[in-house]
């Protein structure tokens, strides 16, 4: 990542004072087609997006599909090449991020060592030349609302990962921002702390009612967090909705895939309910296609039921199954085709079983330029997957 880099950015984000801005539209955030270019490279293309106020909002997509060079853009940090940013209608194209009433967390805080943590969360209220009775009575409810209570005096270089970004975040908010913008900000941290912060970060987005814009290419996190989310890649928004929308009805291959494990096949829209894939035609309740119009299907793992052989709609092998606490992970091969399948009943490796799926889970796609990119299991394992994450110091 860049942010950091960049400290003559970071100390700027501190000075606006009580933004002059109006509160009376919904949409607190609108890009509109907005375009960047790096060294002849595209790496947004034409980007619309409105984000509501109050909403916690977060851009996901792999390294590379341009959610932190949007970030960046609508804290002031890069200017865009085309199109226009709008907050509350006014346009900010060119105005500075001292200006704007936005603040950001960085993935590595970006804390000042040689302050202690008062100091460090006071920072923007003493630069703005507030009273000294607002500032302690400012960070006194800063820190009791990210839970620092009784840690003013405690220096940033003794505090753990989450504690430190726990700072960040008041430091960021004292100002009260209209928008807060976090750049993977747990990166950093444990996977348990992790998962504890999350929870904190939308209790605190609901308890200052500020609005969010979240970047990260963790898809559970988003899922968890986000009253929307924004699918991107290849510098392009893919989808834009619900947690729940994005799961259960991604729009291509792409979404489908990359938010959370999914079986994805090639198909016949035979006609409105009907649809054809793996050698045999299946009801589903989807509609509006053309006439044995090709699609893509998908199939996620823990919506294909396991019957015994004569019930089963598809037949295959088992070729492996991982236990995974609560449920196992089976690996089945059908007509060469590996699904993924998960299941609370252990089938032992090279067992023969049927496969059952009901109508309400399979979901037809549209092809798209995606088909053909993302299917079966033949090559599947925990450390390929882990190993095609991001790390933290891997560039946007």
């Amino acid at each position: 990542m860049v942010i950091e880099s960049r400290n003559t950015c970071f100390f700027a984000i501190f000075l606006f004072e009580r933004s002059p801005f109006s509160k009376e539209m919904e949409n607190i955030i609108e890009l509109k087609g907005v375009s960047k270019f790096f060294d002849g490279e595209c790496i947004l293309d034409g980007i619309d997006l409105s984000i509501r106020d109050k909403e916690f909002v977060t851009l996901l997509g792999p390294s590379g599909c341009g959610k932190t060079t949007t970030l960046r853009i609508i804290g002031g940090f890069e200017t865009p090449d085309r199109g226009e940013l709008f907050i509350d209608g006014q346009s900010v194209k060119n105005t500075p991020p001292n200006q704007r009433p936005v603040n950001t967390v960085f993935q590595k805080y970006a804390l000042f060592p040689h302050l202690n943590v008062f100091e460090n969360v006071a920072f923007g209220l003493r630069l703005a030349g507030a009273p000294k009775d607002e500032i302690v009575r400012s960070v006194t409810e800063m820190l009791a609302l990210v839970k620092l209570k009784g840690f003013e005096r405690r220096t940033v270089t003794s505090l753990s990962g989450g504690q430190q970004q726990r700072v960040a975040i008041a430091r960021a908010l004292i100002n009260h921002p209209r928008v807060l913008l976090l750049d993977e900000p747990l990166g950093a941290l444990d996977l348990k702390l992790r998962k504890d912060m999350q929870n904190e970060l939308k209790k605190i987005q609901r308890q200052t009612g500020i609005t969010f814009i979240y970047v990260t290419h963790d898809q559970e996190e988003a899922l968890s967090m986000s009253d929307t989310v924004v699918v991107m890649a290849n510098g392009k928004i893919q989808q834009i909705g619900s947690p729940v929308d994005i799961y259960n009805e991604p729009e291509n291959a792409f979404v489908a895939d990359f938010i959370g494990e999914s079986n994805i096949l090639d198909g016949i829209m035979v006609s409105d309910g009907k649809v054809k894939f793996s050698g045999r035609l299946f009801d589903c309740v989807d509609s509006g296609f053309a006439p044995n119009e090709p699609v893509d299907i998908v199939v996620r793992p823990e919506d294909v039921d396991v019957v015994k052989l004569d019930d089963g709609m598809l037949t295959g092998t088992v070729s492996s199954v991982t236990f995974k606490g609560d449920y196992y992970e089976i690996i089945v091969d059908v007509g060469g085709f590996k699904w993924m399948l998960e299941t609370s009943d252990y089938e032992a490796p090279e067992t023969r079983i049927g496969l059952k799926i009901e109508p309400e889970a399979i979901h037809v796609m549209k092809k798209s330029e995606f088909s053909g990119q993302f299917g079966d299991y033949s090559s599947f394992s925990d450390e390929m997957d882990h190993m095609s994450d991001p790390t933290e110091e891997e560039a946007e």
